[in-house]
């Protein structure tokens, strides 16, 4: 038995419908089962442009996110810099006592 590829078995409950997609692929120029894939082809491919489109927007939502928690966790500069003077003030506080 050859492997031969069966046609589309198109099925309209609304014969309107069917008149209708079949006068747009006439107008298109191609068979009503082109007409049909391509335009599954297209909403297909819109869909995940728009996903696409929110997942990035939700990536740079959640990096804001976490940058801003970030710096908001750590300490600021004003604060490193009070830091940084205690551990020098304290350092020459254990050298004053040790000479």
């Amino acid at each position: 038995m050859p492997n031969t590829p069966k046609a589309m078995n198109l099925r309209f409950r609304d014969p309107r419908q069917r008149a209708a997609i079949e006068a747009a692929a006439k107008q298109a120029g191609v068979s009503l089962q082109e007409y049909i894939l391509s335009a599954a082809y297209a909403r297909a491919t819109a869909v995940e442009e728009r996903f696409l489109e929110g997942f990035k927007a939700s990536m740079a939502r959640s990096g804001a996110a976490f940058a801003a928690e970030a710096d908001s966790v750590g300490p600021g500069a004003e604060q490193r810099a009070a830091e940084a003077d205690a551990l020098r003030e304290l350092e020459r506080q254990e050298q004053g006592h040790a000479a």
